[in-house]
């Protein structure tokens, strides 16, 4: 990136300094243009993400086969197949252990999906978040081998010693959360984030997983039996990338855009249910799975029924998943409401223990469990630094942790779980789960403020706003969205490009809803644009558009295509501002 502030902005509305393309960057855009004939705008995100000019056919058309990694590369990959296949073949009764979120419920999808194809059923057992909290708990694992003579956990499990010995049948785990130093008793544990990976797929969703298992077991089934076809469920592996905030590069990239293509052909009740109760008119995005379908599958394991979304993805029935999802729709309202009385809470209480340490965190009385990992997002966006938000409930406290890049928090969660200071915990790199007894808890959170200090948590200042480039209000048109849209899809690792539009006059500008702003600006030169911007009544942007007193801004954010009555505008999706001059 420039040492410069790109056009001079030192402090935006939000208070972030822009930086634009670095001299490198700004060659490699210039050279893939000349060899490639892209435009400028897609050029930008492949120099970016590295892919040289020569790379770049392969990059914008990637092939699934090309890119989807050995099975057997995994350990214990072998051993699940084998032991799945064992089950299929002596028809076994089967259940499947799955964790409450969208990655949970697509992993489970894709297991019961795959089953039912072969004619097999399976029984699908998801924890309730309040009553047994996250993972295989012992009583309903020794509840589940009484009926069952197999055990496949999906998006948990990796952690569950005590859990998995109270199994009295086999025991599958298909994870991708931290593993610990040991692994629980189980004829396999694939997990590409077990310690004695090599971490070369730990960017891998449990969904990803799932769908690895079925690659290999479609091969040792080949010639032996029909199975199932996989690129058509593909759709579930992609829902599950996109919500879990997977990295969205290399195989998953090539999964998550296969899967947009399985998803808009509408052949899954579940993804079609949802579709219709959201009210979408047009081919599902990776912003419609992060920010729509998402949402809407997890409120389930969130304020309601923990199985619900779960069904609704492996429904077969048309009327029933329209049922499912119109209930996960209403749970979903529920479930903002929660958010919102918690959200102001928790931001006021952080506020007053301050926002500049290297962990930002909040305990409520009563807070729901099922909205902490919801708010703890936000108060990271807000803050830029890790943050947990933690509901209190008699003697315990359960929450829940999100992390920013470079920061590795399920990490510094599972060590304070190794030295006692929780009753449990666990996660990842970017989100973990905690419990933690009340009488410890201010204990727990000065400790883990320590270890994130020492990854550098502490020296995180505002987070800089990085653009891409400038346009004009004429440029920024539905062709060139278009042609942005085949480097993605975009989302986590992958972000898509900001560009600055400089020293735009602010048409009209009008509060819509709760908190949004929707804005028309003009170059002066007759070319105009629509933009929105969600939540700007949250911060300071929205009322400082609203009253912009014909004064010119820089305006930043990224394009989209507003699809509205079969037709399709250019529209930016604005995340910043600036005054100009």
């Amino acid at each position: 990136m420039t040492n410069r502030a790109y056009l001079d902005v030192e402090a935006s509305l939000t208070g972030r300094r822009w930086v634009g393309p670095s001299i490198d960057e700004e060659r490699a855009r210039e050279a893939m243009v000349q060899a490639t004939g892209l435009p400028t705008a897609v050029a930008a995100v492949l120099a970016r993400r590295g892919v040289a000019p020569e790379e770049a056919p392969g990059f914008l058309a990637p092939a699934l086969r090309d890119l989807l990694p050995d099975p057997l590369t995994l350990r214990d990959m072998a051993a699940a197949a084998e032991r799945f296949i064992a089950a299929v073949e002596r028809r076994e009764r089967i259940a499947v252990f799955a964790d409450y979120d969208v990655d949970g419920g697509a992993s489970a999808a894709l297991l019961i999906t795959w089953l039912q194809g072969m004619g097999h059923d399976a029984t699908l057992y998801v924890p309730d978040r309040i009553d047994e909290g996250y993972g295989p708990n012992a009583p309903a694992m020794a509840a589940l081998s009484r009926e069952h003579d197999l055990i496949i956990c999906v998006d948990c499990g990796t952690l569950s010693h005590e859990a998995l010995e109270a199994a009295t049948v086999d025991v599958v785990v298909l994870d991708h959360h931290l593993g610990g130093e040991t692994l629980p008793r189980a004829v396999a544990v694939v997990n590409p984030n077990r310690q004695d990976e090599s971490g070369d797929l730990g960017h891998l969703c449990a969904a990803g997983v799932v769908f690895l298992v079925l690659v290999e077991v479609n091969r040792r089934l080949r010639g032996k039996a029909q199975t199932p076809d996989l690129m058509a469920m593909l759709d579930l592996v992609a829902l599950a990338t996109v919500a879990d905030v997977a990295p969205l590069v290399g195989v998953n990239r090539a999964l998550v855009r296969q899967g947009l293509k399985v998803m808009a052909a509408r052949q899954r009740p579940g993804l079609v249910a949802l579709a219709d109760v959201a009210r979408l008119d047009a081919a599902p995005s990776s912003y419609t799975l992060g920010f729509v379908f998402g949402p809407r599958v997890n409120a389930g394991g969130r304020v309601g029924k923990a199985d619900l979304g779960a069904r609704l993805l492996a429904s077969r029935d048309p009327h029933e998943a329209s049922a499912l999802a119109e209930r996960l729709d209403m749970l979903n309202k529920e479930r903002r409401e929660i958010e919102n009385q918690v959200r102001e809470a928790a931001l006021d209480q952080a506020a007053e223990r301050g926002l500049d340490g290297p962990l930002v965190w909040a305990a409520g009385e009563g807070w729901h469990p099922g909205v902490v990992g919801i708010v703890a997002s936000r108060l990271k966006e807000a803050t830029n630094r890790p943050a947990v938000v933690i509901g209190l409930d008699g003697g315990e406290g359960k929450g829940s942790g999100r992390s920013v890049s470079g920061i590795d928090l399920g990490a510094s969660i599972q060590r304070l779980a190794a030295e006692g200071l929780l009753v449990k915990g666990g996660g990842h790199k970017m989100a973990a789960g905690l419990t933690v007894a009340r009488d410890q808890l201010d204990a727990a959170m000065a400790r883990l403020g320590d270890l994130l200090a020492r990854q550098g948590a502490d020296a995180l200042g505002p987070k800089d706003l990085a653009l891409d480039g400038v346009l004009m209000p004429g440029a920024a048109n539905v062709e060139l969205i278009e042609a942005i849209d085949q480097a993605g899809p975009f989302g986590a690792a992958a972000p898509a490009p900001r560009f600055a539009f400089p020293e735009v006059k602010i048409a009209f500008a009008r509060r819509v809803g709760e908190s949004h702003l929707k804005v028309s600006f003009t170059d002066g030169l007759g070319a105009k644009r629509d933009a929105i911007c969600f939540g700007a009544y949250d911060g300071p942007l929205g009322p400082a558009l609203e009253a912009h007193g014909g004064a010119p801004f820089h305006l930043a954010g990224r394009l989209e295509l507003n699809r509205w009555q079969g037709r399709s505008s250019a529209q930016l999706r604005l995340e910043d501002a600036a005054r100009a001059g």
